[in-house]
């Protein structure tokens, strides 16, 4: 039997003011300053937001682990800068526009993309499973297609924008699903349609090159592996294993599955807009049969689709006593709703977010 595939995992993070909360563009600062520590943070496409990378890792308890260190060196390196770090998929308080990374593919992108760009501040968390090609990827992102706007629901964490409630407990999907190229992908039956998709996106000019295929789901353009989009950065380290696990268990039982229900586009669609309404806090819609049915149930669900899995990567445990953990918790939108309401204090938030982003990781 072949060993399970490898990890790895992707977050990205703002750089806010400690007194205000207002995004502050210090990131080249703060990748300078990790640097010096030893730690290799990238920049991403604000100067208000850095990211972390971790090593390939066979097993969650290491990349649990990883995921500590980096977020406990990455919020000492901003805090150099006096910034603060949050692990929050969207600024709770923003300008009208963020100032764009000094990268000539930045702004490349600004110039044709213009305010959908400028007003990014999109804070994702993506996985990485390795696979032995890109049929292989493509597979796992079929199988996955159903369970995507539970995975979003489960890892909700942008509540709170421009100073006030959204109304949504993932308002980073209903602003990042603006992008052409963004959400979930298309059905694939080959490589040789995933290449005519691309391809003619490409031709159309609405993207301008791979690394702009930014579906949910995608064969990475960097890396031997299927890169897992959907999620916004979970509030605290223990959601960011759980989501890993649950995307790797998925992407294994994708390996032995023949076939995978069909799904219609509009069924998705409705599924990923309740998702990100709701959060984990509602209900869910299951784009299979289109039923609705409590979030706590499609997670039971997917949890007994993938336990062969879990079981073989020793997770199991861990999955089911940390879902069951979350849902009594909430999830960072829950957290974001729950401090804002207390006195309506935006400093209350960011507060919240600051003790989530690091929980566990001093």
């Amino acid at each position: 039997m072949e060993a399970p595939p490898t990890v790895g995992v992707e977050e990205e993070f703002l750089l806010v003011d400690p007194r205000t909360g207002a995004p502050v563009s210090r990131n080249a600062d703060v990748v300078r300053t990790a640097a010096d520590f030893g730690m290799d943070l990238q920049l991403e496409i604000m100067r208000c937001q850095v990211e972390t990378n971790t090593h390939v890792h066979t097993n969650t308890a290491d990349l649990l682990r990883e995921l500590r260190e980096l977020r406990r060196g990455a919020a000492a390196s901003a805090e150099k800068h006096d910034a603060v770090l949050l692990a929050a998929a969207v600024p709770p308080y923003v300008p009208d526009e963020l100032s764009i990374t000094a990268a000539p593919r930045y702004h490349r992108i600004a110039e044709n993309f213009g305010r959908l760009a400028r007003e990014q501040g999109l804070c994702g968390c993506h996985v990485h499973v390795a696979v032995p090609d890109r049929a292989a990827a493509l597979r796992v992102s079929n199988f996955l297609r159903p369970w995507l706007p539970l995975l979003l629901a489960l890892t909700a964490n942008s509540a709170i924008y421009r100073g006030g409630e959204t109304g949504y407990a993932s308002w980073r999907n209903i602003l990042w699903r603006r992008w052409p190229s963004a959400g979930p992908p298309p059905h694939f039956d080959s490589v040789a349609d995933f290449e005519v998709a691309v391809e003619s996106m490409l031709s159309l000019g609405v993207i301008l090159d791979r690394k702009m295929v930014y579906w949910d789901v995608r064969p990475s353009t960097t890396f031997p592996t299927v890169e897992v989009r959907v999620s916004d950065v979970p509030a605290t380290v223990e959601e960011t294993a759980l989501l890993a696990s649950l995307v790797r268990a998925c992407a294994m039982t994708a390996s032995t599955t023949d076939s995978v229900p069909f799904v219609a586009e509009a069924t998705l669609r409705a599924a990923y807009w309740k998702a990100a309404h709701e959060g984990i806090d509602g209900d869910a819609i299951d784009p299979v049969d289109g039923s609705t049915v409590p979030v706590e149930d499609l997670l039971t669900r997917l949890i007994e689709r993938v336990r062969p899995a879990l079981e073989r990567l020793g997770d199991f445990d861990f999955v089911s006593d940390g879902l069951a953990a979350q849902l009594v918790r909430g999830n960072g939108a829950r957290r974001q709703l729950t401090a804002f309401r207390a006195r309506g204090d935006l400093g209350d938030v960011v507060d919240e977010l600051a003790e989530a982003t690091l929980y566990s990781c001093r």
